[in-house]
């Protein structure tokens, strides 16, 4: 027999606890979690469905709960009941704040916070981390000088921005699924500036598909802003799912 400290497969206690409580959910096991929602459409439709992971000793239920591909919040307790009612108050859309406080087990960083304040809070954040992601690095100056300029411009300072491996990548939206607009790639080692349109270089072929080079980091910034659709930002919030390139 299971002993009483561990839990069956989640979905079989989830199902059981939602009875005992006499909430309507729907409990939906999937590989390796089990999503539990309300029955009724949440009034965040952006929120999916409460996912909710066995631990390894099998003695607590991890949640998870995403929205726009950005967890917003986490965390674990022994207790199915408060799992259930916390999937229940996550689909009526209660804030995070409000969430934290009936179920003190949950959490949630600074970056899911920003999501909830909306766009603007999380573009001002992002260059906030970026910004003192330069200052970390002073041996690279090429990197700070490209930040500044791109954070000052009044078009690419009000989209998503994000670094990968000193590259910085720009979208209209702030989801991490969001399409990238433009690349730029600082100098370094007398190598020019350049703007690219993907992240990386094709895999196969090697292939920058750059746009063009530039001798400054503002002359990067101008040269990235000119390639950008017109009327493009301020950021917006999204997608939930993949882009379509």
């Amino acid at each position: 027999m299971t002993p009483p400290d561990l839990f069956p497969e989640p979905a079989t206690t989830l199902r059981r606890a939602a009875a005992d409580l006499e909430l309507d959910v729907t409990v939906v096991p999937g590989g390796e979690s089990t999503a539990v929602s309300a029955v009724s459409p949440p009034p965040v439709p952006s929120r999916r469905p409460l996912s909710v992971y066995l631990s390894v000793d099998g003695r607590h239920l991890l949640v998870s709960g995403w929205s726009r591909g950005v967890e917003l919040i986490r965390g674990g307790t022994s207790d199915p009941g408060d799992v259930v009612r916390a999937a229940v108050a996550w689909g009526e859309g209660k804030s995070l704040g409000d969430l934290h406080a009936l179920f003190p087990f949950l959490a949630s960083d600074e970056r899911a916070l920003a999501h909830e304040a909306g766009p603007d809070a999380v573009v001002a954040l992002q260059w906030r981390r970026l910004r003192e992601e330069a200052a970390d690095t002073p041996g690279f100056p090429e990197f700070g000088l490209l930040v500044e300029a791109a954070r000052t411009d009044p078009v690419l300072g009000r989209l998503s921005v994000f670094s990968s491996h000193w590259v910085l990548g720009v979208s209209a939206a702030t989801s991490p699924r969001a399409a990238v607009e433009v690349v730029l790639v600082p100098g370094r080692d007398g190598r020019p500036y350049r703007v690219r349109e993907y992240l990386h270089p094709d895999l196969e072929t090697g292939e920058e598909r750059l746009i063009g080079e530039a001798g400054t980091a503002g002359e990067a910034v101008a040269l990235a802003v000119a390639h950008l659709p017109a009327g493009i930002g301020p950021a917006v919030a999204g997608p939930d799912e993949p882009p379509g390139r």
